[in-house]
């Protein structure tokens, strides 16, 4: 079958592509270097809607590649350069297009159709340039790959090969073409530890360095340079030299670091990392048209696999649900805010201070019991905006005007009278959050949103003292602040839509994803880990040895282990919120006398690090009183997923939030859950464990898994 005809039968399963054009033009090339003909990428959109390829857009390409292939064959031209539209060079493969496949040789065209339209951009008569131009990943890298030489605008903001955190591998050259171009080493960084360091972006000047980019140029005239560059190369003034690819010792070392980055990430749990590494390896012979082959099977084998379901499922909710919050108000209703009171001084106040600082750019005022801590939370924000000039991410003006919009105060009147919204982060406390509610509505004025912090606390009991409750909401942000992209929005009993949509309006400009909760214990993501870490907990007190319980969630693929994250939230944090939901739940939620042994003992978690690996602190294990109970790593990690999809089902039961989409995307965004999980739910389903807990899946099928 022929490549068009590939194509057409592609196109026809995805009749709704947002189509990219493939438009010629010539153009005469500086110092009489001759005609040259220039394909720009376009899908007639602006940039918010970036170029993408799916089968008709490789069509097109294809179309324009016959022309140029006849005009270099006839001698009309002396090269063709390939570009995109303005800020966006292309994005990769229409991942709309790949939810929609249901067999097995459907994917294996979509991966053979696009390695025969661009690897025909390497056999042409001429020689062939990719230009840069803006934001380049999966594909749209790729295709670049293919040409003969490429340049890269130092403006380029973003650079990726994406598929492994997706849950593919680069499948259009480029696990064969970069190691062969740049070392096994960078690539592996490019394709496997970028993309499962949460999909880290190259920019321009690091796309040259790498040697991916044979030359850069300023974004201004980009596109100009480029051009003048081009004529020098073809007229032979201008050699372009790569260093000669170490296939012998270096290629295995950079596979087996790639393999570790792995194991380190995903445990084995999803396979497309290994299959990526797998590709590289053989690549090593240079014999491009194999590993073309072995591109093709990998990915339609991914793509026909639930991995990737949940990973475009994820991708999805980060992008598009987190951006349209469900439940939310009219954003209409929302008031502006023109300056911010933090009640409170200490770690968790004072990057709130910054994060309003930085992204409202309006006063922030932060308040607290004594002049030491209101001095300590103000220069904590001033020295961290020094590292941020010192980075180069704000210049002296803008570090000066920050500065001076930042200031603390011990008098609440003084600092909130004029204030808009005022958030508490102090003791997690109901009585404390009480008082420090009441002294602030005495001073605010009408319309001022109180908003908590709370972790696990009840937003309408911590209002329900107050003159005014319905503005109070709950603001729960997870630590640290600037890394986690989830802020839990809780509407308490009385909450307006007013204040809500003002809560709402400024969690957008704090360019935070807001899921709307309803006002039950713990909220989402808490409730859903102590359930989790809970069950870990119990089955340690029954009598399981501490690294049987620790592997046993391992296939999850989890950024870390349940007492590693147990540290980082802190031991008494962590028996706090579960003294929290016993009370409210006695029946499913424990309190560990063992955490509470290591609380009491003032331990800061189970390990320590003497080795530089994680080894059970000794003084721990010595405060632990154990049952007679051993469970095996499977018996454990089932009764843990039973936990939680039991918890999930009754989370969406109470209405806690909106779907179970909004309970993944809280996991994903708050706790760093993988998106080859899809959060949690499309797991629970692909296990059978919903349905063995529930009696039903979370998701219907097809979503998050391959239609029937």
């Amino acid at each position: 079958m022929s490549t068009a005809e590939l194509l057409k039968g592609a196109a026809e399963l995805f009749p709704d592509e947002v189509v990219t054009q493939a438009h010629v033009r010539h153009l005469d090339l500086p110092q009489g270097a001759g005609r040259f003909a220039l394909i720009t990428l376009d899908n007639g959109l602006d940039h918010t809607k970036p170029t993408t390829f799916g089968p008709q857009s490789l069509g097109n390409l294809n179309v324009a590649i016959d022309q140029v292939e006849a005009e270099a064959a006839n001698g009309e031209i002396v090269g063709v350069g390939i570009t995109g539209k303005p800020f966006i060079f292309a994005v990769g493969a229409d991942l709309k297009g790949v939810e929609l496949l249901k067999r097995h040789e459907d994917a294996l065209a979509i991966g053979k159709g696009g390695h025969d339209v661009f690897k025909r951009l390497s056999s042409l008569a001429v020689p062939t340039f990719a230009y840069y131009n803006g934001a380049a990943m999966g594909g749209g890298v790729e295709v670049g790959l293919h040409c003969s030489y490429r340049t890269v605008s130092a403006a380029l903001p973003a650079f990726s090969l994406p598929e492994v955190f997706l849950g593919l591998v680069p499948g259009w050259g480029g696990c064969t073409i970069l190691p062969n171009l740049i070392g096994a080493d960078r690539a592996v960084k490019v394709v496997i530890e970028n993309s499962l360091n949460q999909n880290k972006q190259l920019k321009g000047a690091q796309v040259h360095e790498l040697g991916i980019a044979d030359a850069i140029f300023e974004g201004a005239d980009f596109l100009e340079q480029s051009l003048i560059w081009t004529a020098s190369v073809l007229r032979g003034e201008l050699a372009v030299d790569r260093p000669e690819i170490d296939r012998g010792a270096a290629w295995d070392q950079a596979v087996a670091r790639g393999r570790a980055v792995a194991d380190g990430k995903v445990h084995g749990a999803a396979p497309a990392a290994y299959r990526a590494l797998d590709i590289i390896e053989a690549a090593r012979n240079g014999d491009l048209q194999q590993g073309f082959d072995a591109e093709d099977q990998a990915l339609a084998d991914l793509i026909m696999g639930g991995e990737l379901r949940s990973g475009i499922y994820a991708f999805n909710l980060v992008q598009k649900r987190g951006k349209r919050p469900a439940g939310a108000p009219d954003k209409n209703l929302a008031r502006p805010v023109s300056k911010v009171g933090v009640v409170g001084a200490g770690l968790m106040a004072s990057q709130l201070a910054l994060l309003f600082l930085r992204r409202l750019e309006v006063p922030v005022v932060l308040t607290d019991i004594d002049q030491e801590r209101v001095d300590k939370g103000v220069g904590y924000v001033h020295a961290e905006i020094d590292k941020l000039l010192l980075k180069g991410r704000v210049n002296q003006d803008k570090a000066n005007r920050l500065k001076a919009l930042v200031t603390g105060s011990l008098d609440k009147a003084a600092a909130f009278g004029d204030a808009d919204f005022v958030i508490e982060a102090v003791f997690e406390e109901m009585g404390v959050k009480q008082k420090v509610f009441a002294e602030v509505e005495a001073v605010v004025p009408a319309h001022a949103i109180l908003a908590t912090n709370t972790s696990s606390l009840s937003v309408t009991e911590m209002a329900s003292k107050l003159q005014h409750p319905e503005r109070v909401v709950g603001f729960h942000f997870f630590n640290p602040v600037a890394v986690l992209p989830l802020l839990e929005i809780v509407r308490g009993a009385k909450t307006d839509d007013a204040s809500l949509a003002t809560a709402f309006g400024v969690a957008k400009k704090l360019k935070k994803t807001a899921v709307l909760c309803k006002d039950a214990p713990a909220f989402v993501v808490n409730r859903i880990l102590t359930r989790f870490m809970g069950e870990i907990q119990n089955v340690i007190d029954e009598g399981t040895p501490v690294a049987t319980a620790e592997k046993a969630i391992e296939p999850l693929g989890l950024p870390m282990s349940p007492l590693v994250l147990l540290e980082l939230v802190g031991p008494a944090i962590g028996l706090h919120v579960s003294e929290t939901l016993n009370g409210a739940f006695p029946e499913r939620f424990t309190v560990s006398e063992n955490l509470a042994a290591v609380v009491k003992a003032g331990k800061r978690g189970f390990y320590v690090y003497d080795s530089g690996k994680p080894e059970l602190d000794p003084e721990v294990a010595a405060l632990l009183v154990q049952g007679d109970t051993v469970l095996t790593e499977e018996q454990v990690r089932a009764r843990v997923l039973d936990a939680v999809a039991q918890e999930i089902g009754l989370m969406l039961d109470e209405g806690v939030v909106a779907e179970a989409q909004d309970i993944d995307l809280c996991l994903i965004t708050g706790a760093g859950w993988p998106f080859h999980l899809g959060g949690i739910t499309p797991y629970l389903d692909r296990e059978g464990v919903s349905e063995r807990v529930n009696g039903k899946r979370f998701l219907e099928p097809g979503v998050a898994s391959v239609p029937a």
